[in-house]
């Protein structure tokens, strides 16, 4: 009996070192997609996400770590086609979704409200959606027709450097910066979050630093238009902001009342929004040496 209770606890000790990845279906239309399937069993949305939620919950009390991430119906679908799977199978889809834990946008569960996690793995989706769309048109740009060199990665290289010369020169605190660059068919944003840890250093997330640096690296290379707004936030002095345009395949900075406008304008109606009282609209630091703010000798495409 004594070996049958050791197996028994061995299995329990395992179940909790194994980390599994839940499918979300987070939103009304892509559960209705799912519920063509015969094996699909759930009626309502509501009601699915609860259950979601009580299996995160117990998960978590079970000390198992859980990630969650984006079920997409259609790309499911795409990959049972590819496959040859049959999609309606809950096998299929718990290998669909042990996938999407490598590949897709995924949250760990750390015992948020699912009201709380849902917007945040869209939101992650969007960024990873924006990411990849933006590293895919930098790699099509190809060969500079004059000197050969890799245009997207020269751009890249460039934004990089203009990335740590905007936080090497900007006061110290807190800085939000975000960049948007008009491509088609749509507006591509990307957010970099540089907090002044307490020691004077600056942790960037990787991913995200990657992600800024990619839509930048877009808009250096195909000199279209956008620009980079950086908010700086310390303890003793007002918020201030700073603001550049894109130009001449380089960061091109703003005056003060340019950045007011910049930054009281909604960008999509159009509309003056109030200014925010405590804030201060600022001119920014020249990124260069010698006041040249366009790409470096060599990069003109």
């Amino acid at each position: 009996m004594a070996a049958r209770t050791d197996h028994w606890s061995m299995r329990r000790v395992l179940r909790r070192e194994i980390a599994g990845t839940i499918g979300l279906l987070t939103d009304e239309h892509d559960f209705r997609a799912m519920r063509r399937y015969r094996t699909f069993t759930f009626d309502d949305h509501t009601t699915y996400l609860r259950q979601v939620e009580d299996l995160l919950k117990t998960r978590a009390l079970q000390g198992t770590h859980t990630t969650v991430a984006l079920f997409d119906p259609q790309e499911y679908a795409d990959f049972c086609a590819a496959k040859g799977l049959d999609p309606d199978n809950p096998a299929h889809r718990t290998r669909f979704t042990a996938e999407l834990a490598t590949t897709g946008p995924t949250l760990p569960y750390e015992g948020q409200p699912l009201a709380d996690l849902v917007p945040a793995l869209v939101d992650e989706a969007v960024r990873q959606a924006t990411w990849e769309y933006a590293a895919t048109l930098l790699a099509r740009l190809g060969a500079c027709a004059t000197c050969g060199e890799d245009i997207g990665r020269a751009a890249f290289t460039q934004a990089s450097d203009l990335v740590a010369r905007i936080l090497d020169t900007a006061p110290p605190g807190d800085r939000h910066l975000v960049c948007s660059v008009t491509a088609t068919p749509e507006t591509l944003v990307a957010v970099l979050h540089a907090d002044e840890a307490a020691d004077g250093t600056t942790p960037l997330d990787e991913a995200e630093a990657l992600e800024f640096t990619t839509v930048l690296a877009l808009g250096v290379a195909t000199r279209g238009p956008g620009g980079l707004v950086m908010r700086t936030s310390s303890a003793d002095a007002p918020d201030r902001i700073y603001g550049w345009r894109l130009r001449g395949g380089g960061l091109e900075p703003l005056t003060a009342g340019e950045v007011f406008d910049a930054y009281c304008t909604d960008v999509e109606s159009g509309d003056l929004i109030a200014p925010e009282s405590g804030v201060d609209y600022c001119v920014p630091p020249d990124l260069t040496q010698d006041g040249q703010q366009g790409p470096a000798p060599g990069h003109h495409h």
